[in-house]
């Protein structure tokens, strides 16, 4: 597998500039998949916090970089949606969001909504003396219960002292809210009216009303993501519909 990445060929959901050199920092294998963006790009050419690799490296070094609770060392570690970065010597903390374009966004948040995110349930199974294991969508996982199914959304805590703990639950059900993370449809905060299970391996669909303009829209169910029950659970994450 090649160490070196085009900045041509580089991820539109980056959204960076392609024509200013000829390469560009390639995600590391990690928590998302290849569109993550490295931390060192997002320091870097997103953020304006360093002017080379030089710089970021020495950010890193100093363990100024804080991802989901964790000081973050590697520059190719990719971030993805709803992970927390916080910077803590300058106050600063953002969660990563998709726009509609399905691009990378940075929302500066608030310390106190930095201390949770927001994660996936992809599927759980069973472990040793019959413990059930929720399996989430960046690669973590963390004992649960029946009580948490695939598709659902958990508010964890993040914070050192009680890291992973279960602060809220969302259910993957008709009436509750989602966020779509893909698509034409990405960014958009909507309700699920409807969920059509598909036979086979084709990917189930779901029916969504948008909160805004009441539109009504389908999109595959790989691109839901619970957001809330009867209403978004939006101030406290700092999300823009």
């Amino acid at each position: 597998m090649s160490e070196h990445l085009k900045r041509f060929k580089a991820p539109d959901s980056w959204h960076i500039s392609k024509k200013t050199n000829t390469f560009i920092t390639k995600t590391a294998p990690g928590p998302h998949n290849a569109n993550a963006l490295p931390v060192a790009v997002w320091l870097r050419d997103q953020m304006g916090f360093a002017r080379n690799m030089k710089e970021v490296k020495q950010i890193l070094h100093q363990r100024d970089v804080i991802i989901n609770g964790r000081a973050c060392r590697d520059p190719k570690m990719g971030v993805g949606i709803f992970d927390i970065i916080s910077l803590p010597k300058i106050s600063k903390y953002y969660r990563i969001l998709r726009d509609k374009n399905g691009r990378h966004k940075t929302i500066e948040i608030d310390a106190e909504a930095a201390k949770t995110r927001l994660c996936k349930i992809s599927n759980k199974t069973v472990v040793a003396d019959g413990k059930i294991q929720l399996n989430l969508r960046d690669g973590s996982n963390i004992l649960g219960d029946n009580t948490y199914k695939p598709k659902d959304s958990l508010v964890l805590s993040i914070d050192p002292e009680s890291r992973f703990k279960i602060i809220d639950h969302f259910p993957y059900a008709i009436g509750n809210m989602a966020m779509v993370i893909g698509g034409r449809h990405s960014g958009k905060i909507a309700r699920i009216i409807a969920i059509t299970i598909v036979p086979g391996s084709v990917t189930n669909r779901v029916q969504l009303e948008d909160e805004k303009t009441k539109e009504h829209f389908e999109t595959v169910e790989t691109f839901v993501y619970m957001v809330g029950r009867e209403t978004p659970a939006l101030v406290e994450w700092g999300i823009e519909g």
